[in-house]
């Protein structure tokens, strides 16, 4: 399975966030994960209705990975930004095999594993050891600067 360009966005911010101690904007998001702005301020506003960011507006704002978002599971962020389809949709068009079709279920059944995997991973289990400060060093000033 192939996660969408968003998904993979979630979780490259979710796991920064999570690493820092401080909060960051938006524009810093993005220019130390490399990715559009515009598309992370839209990915940072999905993670906020699920509870993986908190976001402060002002001058002193920005956003931070919520008190209790460790404990959120990878598999669920990736639902939120997946949904629940499935891995080929059979009915566009239709194809003429669905009724006696196995190949649906088994990958239903392929679906629903790779999905308890990740339902086995929380995000705070991204960041532990040390890929935590190995994710602040992403786009960072070289030392001295």
């Amino acid at each position: 399975m192939r996660l969408n360009r968003s998904t993979d966005m979630a979780l490259r911010i979710a796991m920064l966030t999570a690493a820092s101690p401080v909060r960051a904007t938006v524009d810093e998001l993005a220019t130390r994960l490399e990715l559009p702005r515009s598309h992370v301020a839209k990915v940072v506003q999905r993670l906020q209705r699920i509870g993986v960011l908190v976001t402060i507006r002002g001058r002193s704002g920005g956003v931070a990975f919520a008190e209790h978002a460790g404990d959120i599971t990878v598999g669920g962020v990736v639902r939120a930004f997946e949904g629940d389809g499935e891995v080929v949709d059979c009915a566009q068009p239709v194809c003429p095999l669905v009724a006696e079709c196995r190949l649906r279920g088994e990958l239903r059944r392929a679906q629903a594993a790779f999905l308890a995997v990740l339902d086995g991973v929380r995000l705070g289990d991204l960041v532990d050891g040390s890929a935590g400060p190995l994710l602040l060093s992403l786009g960072a000033p070289p030392a001295g600067r």
